[in-house]
């Protein structure tokens, strides 16, 4: 049941004859290519190379030079020439401490992350020459002042260049801007969002005629179309409904622009659900295929995106423009693993006048006489800013398939719903989340989704802090906790976090000094007397996001108040699993757990 792979950021060559994509397992990520007429097999190009990524989040580890040549970023930051064939490579730059090339027009632009910078750079070379090599920037522009800059791109002609740009305190995902440079006049300015909208994915037509991006300026975050240098900016599907999702990191692809720039592929988010849609740019939208789609890259060859539901684990599909015909290149899991899994059923409850949503997956068996109501395993997404999506999941796969059912709640603060219900969480954290998650298990209860007296709560990252708030609040609800890298004390948290968050809390809690009475009240630790129900606390050594101090500061309060902790920590992991051997013992340790604490009478 374990994620033994995954397969992300496929990408048509420019001249089609190419299609590359990115394989990670076990800790490691390779870049595979594969000839688009079936000629060959694919090919690992990286094999004597190990890919890097930027910051604690993926995203933007390749892209194509030209038809035969792509740039990948190593793990050491550079950034490096490689033939389709593989082999050594040459460097072609380095700068920081790593990079994510994005676009080449003369010149490759990458974002480039150091500890006090993530800048849009340009390395310029005359042409992705093979033989050349060098390091450091010799005649490299950074094209950007902002706290925060990537997914540079840049116009076929070599004109217009743009990207995604933010400062601090401001995440990318609440006010953050669309930059225009005309190359040739050296002159920038600011084309799209800016103070209370968020934006994000600038991308060029093809013949360089438009610029699209997403921007939630409506409300929700649609696809918008502006001429090349952002002038007459128009949605180009106005509707209740996310075109992207929170932009953790460089190189999210959540639409593309058909090879003759008169529509766009966008995967539509429908409350969790999704499917891709194509919009012609008059607006005729046509359907063409249920699921999530990321990574979406349209070349002459069909539409390419790594789709995923419920049953679904993530694939390499190619689809063609009308969406009658596909094709599967690479699977992220092998085959066998979805059977017997089910599509969530989308719950809702309200708790002061307001929806809150969710999705409740079955367990297997459920339709089976006599089953009766199942154990529930309430399981909270992380961010906040995230969401609970239809999508393949092996941690919930084991967990439905050995009896439990699972409730993914989105209490506010979660996107997909929306601006005002994603920003609705200001000040709030570590109180209205955990008040929205206490309320879906009431109801849970009421509505006989479960057997309210076998409940457990589990989260990673910020939801192992509402999990761990839902434990010491509503005690008589839930009879085990489970924190994976979870947050726990917010003041710590605000003193060693990395720079990407490191003022995430102004609008979550509030600002220091001043609000320290939020710090206190919302921090898992304060409330250790109150953890009553026995706790799993998993964490990686190697974590910067969420620091293993995290954990400790918790353990050592829980069982100094007399509480009941098992606490595990992961050598070389960071915030999130990477090796087979962590995933298998994470699965394996909390059913344990769960077992002991919950399905014991």
């Amino acid at each position: 049941m374990a994620r033994t792979k995954v397969v992300a950021e496929p990408r048509w060559s420019p001249g089609g004859t190419w299609l590359g994509w990115l394989e990670s397992i076990d800790g490691r990520s390779d870049l595979v290519v594969a000839p688009t007429d079936g000629s060959g097999p694919p090919v690992v190009v990286t094999a004597e190379h190990e890919l890097g990524r930027v910051g604690a989040y993926r995203g933007g580890a390749w892209c194509w030079l030209d038809d035969d040549h792509l740039g990948v970023v190593t793990a050491a930051g550079a950034i490096a020439n490689l033939g389709v064939e593989g082999g050594p490579g040459r460097l072609i730059g380095h700068d920081g401490q790593s990079a994510a090339p994005a676009a080449w027009s003369g010149g490759l632009l990458f974002a480039s992350e150091r500890d006090d910078a993530l800048d849009v750079v340009e390395l310029m070379w005359p042409a992705p020459d093979p033989e050349r090599s060098g390091v450091g920037i010799p005649t490299g522009r950074r094209w950007s002042d902002a706290d925060f800059a990537w997914d540079p791109a840049v116009t076929p002609d070599g004109r217009w260049v743009a990207w995604h740009e933010w400062d601090l305190a401001a995440m990318s995902w609440t006010s953050s801007r669309i930059m225009v440079a005309d190359r040739g006049a050296g002159t920038s300015a600011v084309v799209a969002g800016g103070a209370g909208i968020a934006v994000g994915q600038p991308r060029f037509a093809p013949d360089g005629r438009h610029l699209a991006y997403v921007s939630d300026e409506s409300g929700y975050w649609n696809v918008v179309v502006a001429h090349a240098n952002g002038d007459a900016p128009r949605p180009l599907l106005a509707e209740p409904h996310d075109h992207a999702e929170p932009s953790w990191g460089p190189g999210q692809r959540s639409f593309a622009w058909s090879p003759d720039g008169d529509a766009i592929a966008l995967c539509r988010n429908e409350a969790g659900f999704a499917q891709l849609v194509v919009v012609s740019l008059d607006g005729e939208v046509r359907q063409i295929a249920k699921g999530w789609h990321h990574g979406i890259d349209w070349g002459r060859q069909g539409i390419v995106a790594v789709r995923s539901g419920a049953k679904t684990p993530p694939q390499i599909t190619v689809w063609t423009p009308t969406g009658d015909a596909r094709r599967v290149v690479a699977r992220g899991a092998p085959a066998g693993l979805e059977l017997g899994a089910r599509e969530p059923r989308p719950v809702t409850w309200t708790r002061d006048g307001m929806t809150v949503p969710g999705l409740l997956y079955p367990p297997d068996g459920a339709d089976d006489e006599g089953a009766g109501a199942p154990p529930l395993l309430v399981d909270v997404h992380g961010g906040p800013t995230g969401q609970a999506t239809v999508t393949w999941d092996g941690w919930l796969r084991y967990f439905t398939s050995r009896g439990w059912a699972v409730l993914r709640p989105n209490p506010r603060g979660s996107t997909g719903y929306g601006r005002s219900f994603a920003q609705g969480l200001q000040g709030t954290w570590g109180s209205a989340d955990v008040e929205d998650v206490i309320a879906g298990i009431r109801a849970a209860g009421d509505q006989g989704w479960c057997d309210p007296d076998r409940v457990a709560i589990a989260g990673g990252s910020s939801g192992g802090l509402t999990a761990l708030m839902v434990g010491a609040q509503a005690p008589d609800l839930v009879r085990a906790v489970v924190s994976a890298y979870g947050v726990t004390d917010l003041f710590d948290l605000a003193a060693t976090t990395h720079r990407f968050e490191s003022r995430y809390l102004d609008e979550l809690v509030g600002v220091l000094p001043g609000d320290e009475a939020r710090f206190r009240e919302q921090s898992p630790v304060t409330h250790a007397d109150r953890l009553r129900a026995p706790l799993l606390v998993l964490q990686g050594d190697a974590d910067k996001v969420v620091p293993p101090r995290q954990a400790e500061l918790l353990v050592d309060a829980v069982r100094a108040a007399g509480g009941v902790v098992e606490f595990h920590v992961y050598d070389g992991e960071g915030h999130g699993w990477s090796k087979i051997e962590t995933v298998q013992d994470e699965l394996e340790r909390t059913q344990a757990f769960l077992e002991q604490w919950v399905l014991q009478p």
